[in-house]
């Protein structure tokens, strides 16, 4: 009866001392990556594509290496990241605090809806969430509604911009990016969130996928 006291409180010491470990990688990878995404904005910010008239950029090495934070170091580590790299940020990027902060709201949009339909359709036994997202078609779907999301809420927020800091802008915004400089004011508005955030998301969500699981890199470590 002792021995088996003693086993089981050994086994319980194991595996808090793994989800210690655990934790401590995660905050661990989440700095890792938030400082590469500082670092890589501050050498790529002035050569980066951008969309004419809009100033966003085409593609956003930064996003791209949150995504890949959460999809190897899991959710917590991949929201914190999030957060750090966009307050990092701050000091130097030229649209601070709204470009980080726009940044931030459309990468977290991305990744919480992998991380919300993961908590409510939990795996089977024995299959771990990284295997359900490694599934193209999981990923996929994950994909399309986190775009959707990430539509949704940039939409609020230019609607927010354009009343306030930007409406004598409003009248200068078009769509000359996609041929259509005629179309203007907030159609153009509406119809350039939706075809900017759509592209930058397949961007965000495809190079992350194709590095992590391509590379293997998500088997080094067992977060998921």
């Amino acid at each position: 009866m002792v021995d088996k006291t003693e086993e089981h409180i050994s086994e319980e010491r194991e595996t808090q001392m793994s989800k210690s470990s655990q934790l401590v990688l995660q905050i661990a990878g989440a700095a890792l990556f938030g400082a590469l995404s500082i670092v890589i904005s501050a050498f790529t910010t002035p050569i980066l594509p951008r969309v004419p008239g809009w100033g966003i950029a085409i593609i956003d090495p930064v996003s791209i290496i949150w995504v890949m934070c959460f999809l190897i170091f899991g959710a917590r580590s991949g929201l914190l990241c999030c957060v750090l790299g966009s307050f990092g940020l701050m000091p130097f990027d030229p649209f601070a605090p709204i470009g980080p902060l726009m940044k931030l709201s459309a990468t977290v949009a991305l990744i919480i809806i992998p991380i919300m339909l993961l908590k409510l359709y939990k795996s089977r036994e024995g299959i771990r969430n990284i295997q359900k997202i490694k599934n193209y078609r999981n990923y996929i779907a994950y994909g399309i509604f986190g775009i959707i999301l990430r539509i949704g809420i940039m939409m609020i927020f230019n609607y927010l911009l354009f009343i306030t800091l930007f409406a004598d802008a409003l009248a200068f915004v078009d769509l000359s990016f996609i041929g259509l400089p005629d179309v203007s004011g907030w159609t153009a508005v509406i119809i350039g969130v939706i075809l900017i955030n759509a592209e930058t998301s397949v961007w965000d969500l495809l190079i992350p996928y194709l590095i992590v699981f391509g590379l293997k890199i998500d088997k080094k470590f067992a977060i998921w």
